[in-house]
C-alpha cells in the first residue's frame, strides 16, 4: 500500500491491483520453488512427458493404427524400437501417441475435480452453518462411494470416449480438494485482513476472490497436481481393464494389448514395461512438483 496527496491536499491510500498482487506472490512463489532440486526434476519429467504427446505426430515412426508395418508380434528392432503388436503395429509409435491421451485425461479431469472442489470448499468454509453442513455430507457420501467400480458402471452405460472418461473420474476426484480448500478457508477467514474487509462494506464476493481464494490458491494447485496423477492412473485402470478410450491410444491401452498378447507369460518385456515405467515417471514428476509446492507453502518444512 502507498501514500500519495489529493489535489486538494487530502491524503489518499492506492492499494494494488488484484494482478499486481497476483504477480508479487508468483514471483516469491517461483524463487522458493526453484531452490528445490525435486521440483526441477518433476518439472522436467513433466515436460519430456508433454513434448512426447505435443510431438507425437513428429516423433513416432508409423501410424500407431496401421497394421502390418512388421512382423506379427515381432521383437525389437532398429525399426521397431518396442517390437509389434500380433497385428504388426508398431508398439512405440504407441507409447509417444499414448502420452497424448493420458495426459490430456489426467489434465482434464484433474481440473474439473479442482473447479468442483474449490467452490465447495471456498463455499462450505465461508458461509459455514447449514451450507456447510449439507455440503459437508454430500462430500462425505461421495469419498464412500466405490470408485473404480462406479466407474467401471458408467462407462459400461454411457460408453467409452474421451469425454466421458474426463467427466466420470472428474466428477469423482474432487472431494480431497473441497476438504482442503474447507479448512484453509475457515482458518483465513478469521483472520484480521478479512475482518477488515467486512468492515468497510466489502461484499461476500469480493472477500471469497480477492482475499480468501489468492491466499488458497496456492493450496488448491499443490493439491490439484496429486489429481492430475490420480486421473492418470484411474485412466490407465480403465484402459487395462478394456474400458478405455475407443480408437485412441493410451498407455493403459498399450498395456490391455500386452495382456491381450499374453506378454508376460511369452516374456515380451518390452511390450508391458515401457508403459508400465512411463506410468510410473509421470506420476513420479507430477509427485515430485506437488513435494516441493508443499515444501514452499509450509515454512515449518523449508526449516529442515
Amino acid at each position: 500500500m502507498s501514500i500519495t496527496g489529493a489535489k486538494d491536499g487530502s491524503i489518499q491510500y492506492l492499494t494494488p491491483s488484484l494482478l499486481t498482487r497476483y504477480k508479487i506472490r508468483f514471483n516469491r512463489f517461483w524463487h522458493l520453488y526453484t531452490d528445490s532440486p525435486f521440483g526441477l526434476i518433476g518439472i522436467f519429467l513433466v515436460l519430456l512427458f508433454v513434448g512426447m504427446g505435443v510431438f507425437a505426430p513428429i516423433l513416432a515412426p508409423y501410424d500407431p493404427n496401421r497394421p502390418m508395418v512388421g512382423d506379427r508380434s515381432d521383437n525389437p528392432s532398429l525399426s521397431h524400437p518396442l517390437g509389434t503388436d500380433r497385428l504388426g503395429r508398431d508398439i512405440f509409435s504407441q507409447m509417444i501417441f499414448g502420452a497424448q491421451v493420458s495426459l490430456l485425461i489426467g489434465l482434464s479431469a484433474a481440473f474439473i475435480s479442482l473447479v468442483i472442489g474449490t467452490f465447495i470448499g471456498l463455499t462450505s468454509g465461508y458461509y459455514g452453518g447449514f451450507i456447510d453442513l449439507l455440503l459437508m455430507r454430500i462430500t462425505d457420501f461421495f469419498i464412500q462411494l466405490p470408485t473404480l467400480p462406479l466407474m467401471l458402471v458408467v462407462v459400461s452405460l454411457f460408453g467409452g470416449g474421451m469425454e466421458n472418461l474426463i467427466l466420470i473420474i472428474g466428477f469423482l476426484g474432487w472431494t480431497g480438494t473441497a476438504r482442503i480448500v474447507r479448512s484453509e478457508t475457515l482458518s483465513i477467514k478469521q483472520r484480521a485482513f478479512v475482518e477488515a474487509s467486512k468492515s468497510v462494506g466489502a461484499g461476500n464476493r469480493h472477500i471469497i476472490i480477492g482475499h480468501i481464494l489468492p491466499n488458497v490458491f496456492p493450496l488448491i494447485f499443490a493439491n490439484a497436481i496429486l489429481g492430475v496423477v490420480n486421473s492418470i492412473i484411474a485412466e490407465a485402470g480403465l484402459s487395462f481393464l478394456g474400458f478405455g478410450v475407443v480408437g485412441s491410444w493410451s498407455w493403459g491401452r498399450v498395456l490391455y494389448e500386452a495382456g491381450r498378447e499374453n506378454a508376460i507369460l511369452l516374456g515380451s518385456w518390452w511390450h508391458f514395461i515401457p508403459p508400465g515405467i512411463s506410468i510410473m515417471l509421470l506420476a513420479l514428476g507430477f509427485s515430485l512438483i506437488s513435494f516441493s509446492l508443499n515444501e514452499v507453502l509450509n515454512p515449518r518444512l523449508r526449516e529442515r
